[in-house]
């Protein structure tokens, strides 16, 4: 399993977002997260660690640093994104964090795009979607409109989160946001899954047509998942499930 080991890291070629820096708002020694993903890179949720959740200023002062040397050496990201060692709106000062990269993304690369990875765990928080409706790209997670299978493969930490909640709350973007789904299959817990069925579809096309994001982006495994027993989606499968969602009128990526 892979853990980011600076607060800023990169920048890597996203194959979602282009040249992407990245930005850890959790400890460099843990997974920290609202869920806990069977196919999470970053392996299942830490209970200990010894460095410390970085500080607001920490922050700041790193990426104006790596931001600075970027630009001097004519490397411009196309995108700052939140992502990391778990769920970056956990941090106590998300806000101001993203009002200080926004900042710093305007004075040193303001073509780049200011992105957020976020389950979507804390959205009914006020100042967390205060927060996510200040970025260019909020990007929230949706991977399954049947709650059996979104517990399966999320399996939520919070009791109070099931689908119909999530679509409660991701329909109050007003469609500024962006749905990410991972889509796979395998054996968990003795269960069968696979959020590719028809049944599955149906129902996540469904959900998406009350939620009305700017786009959908869909993707299967790429790197090793925590959990064993899991199989990637080609593909080609994943082009024929875009297809019917483009059908809806959405503009749809996919990326294999």
């Amino acid at each position: 399993m892979i853990l980011f080991d600076q607060i800023i890291f990169g920048p890597i070629h996203s194959r979602r977002l282009g040249l992407s820096l990245g930005v850890n708002l959790l400890p460099i020694d843990a997974k920290i997260c609202s869920f806990n993903c069977i196919y999470c890179e970053c392996g299942f949720n830490t209970t200990m660690h010894d460095s410390p959740i970085p500080t607001r200023d920490q922050v700041r002062e790193t990426l104006d640093a790596k931001l600075h040397e970027m630009v001097a050496e004519g490397q411009i990201p196309d995108v700052i994104t939140f992502a990391g060692n778990g769920e970056p709106t956990l941090h106590a000062e998300f806000e101001g964090i993203i009002d200080d990269t926004i900042a710093l993304r305007n004075k040193y690369c303001p073509t780049a795009k200011v992105s957020v990875l976020s389950n979507s765990t804390r959205i009914h928080k006020p100042h967390i979607f205060a927060a996510l409706n200040k970025v260019d790209n909020n990007i929230l997670k949706f991977d399954s409109a049947i709650d059996r299978t979104m517990k399966l493969m999320d399996q939520p930490v919070g009791k109070h989160i099931n689908v119909a909640w999530f679509i409660e709350h991701l329909k109050k973007f007003d469609g500024r946001l962006i749905i990410q789904t991972m889509f796979l299959r395998g054996e968990v817990q003795g269960e069968k899954l696979d959020n590719t069925t028809d049944e599955e579809v149906e129902a996540w096309i469904q959900a998406l047509e009350q939620i009305r994001p700017q786009q959908v982006m869909m993707y299967s495994l790429d790197r090793e998942a925590p959990t064993q027993n899991l199989q990637k989606v080609s593909v080609d499968e994943l082009n024929i499930i875009a297809e019917k969602v483009r059908a809806k009128g959405f503009d749809v990526s996919v990326a294999g």
